[in-house]
C-alpha cells in the first residue's frame, strides 16, 4: 500500500485527513514571536486578526524533520511505500530539504508538486486511483498531471505576495497602476508565482478568470476547486460569472490555510483546475 504525505501547503485540512487518505506535515509560522503549527493550533480567526488588525506579517519555516523523518520510517519499516507531495520548490524549501533526508530510502518519493493548494488536492485524488499500483507508476501520472493545473487568482492587494518574497518589486508596482485587477497564479511548468493577465477593475477581473476556464478547456472529468482568504463574497460574484457546466463539477470552498492565506493577504480569490491535455493555454 501507499502512503501519502501532504504538507500543510495544501490547505488540506486536519479534518479532511481520513476522507483524503493523507498525513500532513504541518508547516511552521512564527507570528508575534510565537511559534504556531499550520492549522494544528492557530485558528483562521486569530490569524487574520494578527494579520489585518495587529499587521503583524508572519514568517513561514519548515515543517519538522525529525517529525517527518520518524512517521515516515514507521510506514516503510511496516512495509509500505510513500509518496511525499511538497508544496512547489519555486516558493518554498520543503521539497529539497525532503528530498535530501530520504535520498537513500527507496520506498520513498518525494514529488515536487509545482503547485499549492487546491493544484495538491487534485494530485491527491489522482493518486488515490491508483493506490495498489507500483510507486513508478503513480509518480508518472502524478507528473503528468501536474502541469496540466492551472491556479489563477485575484488578490485584493499584491502588497502581501510582495512582502512575503512571492513576487517583484517591479511585478507589485505595474500590478498596482491605474487600478490594474492581475490575475496571479503558479505556473506549474517553473513552480513559480506568475502574472497571467491584467484587467481593469474588479468586475472585468471576475468576468476574465470565469472566462479563463473556457478559453484554457477546462477538463471536466477533474473537480475546480474554489478558494479564497478571509471573506468569500466575491468568490460568491465570481461563481455567478462562472458557467453553469463548471458549477456542476466545483468542491466545496477552501478558505486557505494561513501559511498560504499570509502571502495572498485577504479578500483574494480564485479557481484552481486542470486544462485539457489537448487544448493549448491561452494564457502564457
Amino acid at each position: 500500500m501507499v502512503k501519502v504525505f501532504v504538507d500543510s501547503g495544501s490547505s488540506i485540512k486536519q479534518e479532511e485527513k481520513e476522507k483524503l487518505g493523507v498525513e500532513i506535515l504541518p508547516l511552521k509560522i512564527m507570528l508575534d514571536e510565537k511559534e504556531y503549527l499550520d492549522g494544528v493550533d492557530l485558528s483562521i480567526d486569530e490569524f487574520y486578526d494578527a494579520l489585518i488588525n495587529k499587521n503583524l506579517f508572519p514568517k513561514t519555516s519548515l515543517p519538522s524533520l525529525a517529525d517527518a523523518e520518524d512517521k515516515v520510517n514507521e510506514c516503510t519499516k511496516n512495509g509500505d511505500d510513500v509518496i511525499i507531495l511538497t508544496i512547489s520548490s519555486g516558493i518554498s524549501g520543503t521539497y529539497n530539504t525532503f528530498k535530501m533526508l530520504f535520498a537513500d530510502n527507496e520506498k520513498v518519493r518525494v514529488i515536487d508538486s509545482k503547485c499549492a493548494v487546491g493544484g495538491i488536492r487534485l494530485l491527491v485524488h489522482e493518486i488515490n486511483k491508483y493506490r495498489e499500483e507500483s510507486l513508478d507508476f503513480i509518480e508518472e501520472k502524478v507528473n503528468a498531471l501536474i502541469p496540466r493545473i492551472k491556479i489563477i487568482a485575484i488578490p485584493e492587494t499584491l502588497d502581501y505576495l510582495h512582502r512575503g518574497g512571492r513576487l517583484s518589486k517591479t511585478a507589485k508596482i505595474a500590478g498596482n497602476l491605474m487600478h490594474l485587477k492581475p490575475l496571479i497564479g503558479i505556473d506549474t511548468i517553473s513552480g513559480q508565482v506568475k502574472m497571467f493577465s491584467k484587467s481593469i477593475g474588479i468586475k472585468r477581473a471576475m468576468l476574465t478568470l470565469a472566462e479563463y476556464l473556457e478559453k484554457n478547456e477546462c477538463d471536466q472529468n477533474y473537480m475546480i476547486v474554489p478558494s479564497y482568504t478571509y471573506n468569500k463574497e466575491n468568490l460568491d460574484k465570481l461563481i455567478e460569472l462562472t458557467d453553469d457546466k463548471y458549477k456542476k463539477i466545483m468542491d466545496e470552498y477552501d478558505n486557505l490555510d494561513p501559511a498560504i492565506a499570509c502571502h495572498w493577504g485577504p479578500n483574494a480569490f480564485g479557481y484552481i483546475f486542470v486544462r485539457n491535455n489537448k487544448k493549448e493555454q491561452y494564457f502564457t
